[in-house]
């Protein structure tokens, strides 16, 4: 068994203990270390935070698959804990999906998720569904063309989010888990929604956090996995721009609040002195 097999391992293992994981979102390299170092049992990496991260835009569909698997790649290559990833709607119909999972399970990846909404999310336009026929072939797909069975795939419906019906998004989501999903994803629901129809879902549940309620809120829920999807990125827009506002106003770095005082924790967190060892043991001058 190889590391990514191991750690593909360590979170089905995981999830099937029958406690919910809370999964903080890394927008970079630097933020999934941190949420290893907090000992988080995994890290997601989600388009919104990547289209914001990598491109500096908005998350309307503009993130290609290899900028998604190259920066899922990059989060996998900084820990050793498991890594969610976002496939938004797959990039390609049922036949050619296989090339979605071969490059996140190449990636090193521990589990997709793959979704239904097709076009308008987060913007304020006329959002629209791939149809359920559709939806379940790829899911299919999806699943008959992973190579490690313990490579997760998570069947994520908008359909509460798009259309405002809760009868239909469990509709959706058992569909998607009678095609093999391993796991189900109904955005926009709350954690008491989820409680009350929780046990009309035939597979273990994802969901995103919600604003206004707790971990304990969300672990009453029946949620197997929380992915706190904008945590890392919001935090960095804040902590920059916090910074940024007190070096214009200040003129003078060393005043700026918790910046310089940083300087040796960090350094030290990215661990300089390993490669001063290894220059040490062969010679490097």
């Amino acid at each position: 068994m190889d590391k990514y097999s191991k750690i593909r391992q360590a979170l089905v293992d995981a999830i099937r203990n029958d406690a919910t994981l809370i999964v903080p979102g890394a927008h970079d390299p630097i933020s999934a270390k941190l949420i290893e170092r907090h000992r988080f049992p995994a890290v997601y990496v989600g388009s919104y935070a990547t289209s914001a991260a990598r491109l500096g835009l908005p998350d309307v569909g503009l993130v290609s698959m290899n900028e998604m698997v190259d920066h899922a790649r990059s989060i996998v290559d900084a820990v050793n804990v498991p890594v969610i990833a976002d496939a938004e709607n797959g990039w390609f119909n049922a036949a050619n999906i296989w090339r979605t999972i071969r490059s996140f399970e190449s990636a090193g990846v521990a589990a997709i998720h793959i979704e239904d909404h097709e076009f308008g999310k987060h913007a304020p336009v006329r959002p629209r569904l791939a149809s359920l026929e559709q939806s379940v072939g790829k899911i299919r797909a999806a699943v008959e063309a992973r190579q490690d069975p313990n490579f997760l795939i998570i069947a994520r419906s908008d359909a509460l989010w798009v259309t405002g019906d809760l009868e239909e998004a469990i509709r959706r989501l058992n569909a998607y888990a009678d095609a093999g999903a391993d796991l189900v994803m109904p955005t926009r629901i709350s954690p008491k929604v989820l409680a009350e129809c929780r046990s009309r879902i035939k597979a273990q549940v994802v969901v995103t956090d919600k604003v206004g309620f707790s971990v304990e809120d969300e672990m009453q829920s029946g949620a197997s996995v929380v992915l706190y999807y904008g945590l890392s990125l919001y935090a960095s827009y804040h902590g920059v721009k916090a910074a940024l506002d007190s070096f214009a106003h200040l003129r003078d770095a060393d005043k700026v609040p918790h910046l310089r005082d940083q300087i040796e924790e960090f350094e030290t967190f990215m661990d300089y002195e390993s490669f001063a060892r290894r220059a040490e043991k062969f010679g490097v001058e």
